[in-house]
């Protein structure tokens, strides 16, 4: 156990000390948004839409799925129903 404990932790020194020294690479500093290339600016409107999109269908589907769940319970609950009046009947 010991051993497990010492390796994890060695694991997550090296990942720190890495996960720095390659972060540390990347550009000089903070570069205003204004002077980036047109190539490296996202457009936000369509990715916007797209994401509202998606969770409206996600949100609908959803819903659909519990409408026809529901139905599917009352279905079987008339049944039973129906089959206990039958048995009660007799």
């Amino acid at each position: 156990m010991v051993m497990v404990k010492r390796a994890l932790v060695a694991a997550v020194v090296f990942a720190v000390i890495a996960g720095g020294r390659v972060l540390g690479q990347g550009q000089g500093g903070f570069v205003p948004m204004g002077s980036l290339p047109p190539a490296e600016q996202i457009p936000a409107a369509p990715l916007l839409i797209a994401a509202y999109v998606f969770v409206w269908l996600a949100l609908m589907g959803y819903l659909w799925s519990i409408w026809s769940r529901l139905g599917r319970v009352e279905r079987d609950l008339r049944a039973l129903g129906q089959r206990r009046h039958s048995r009660e009947a007799r």
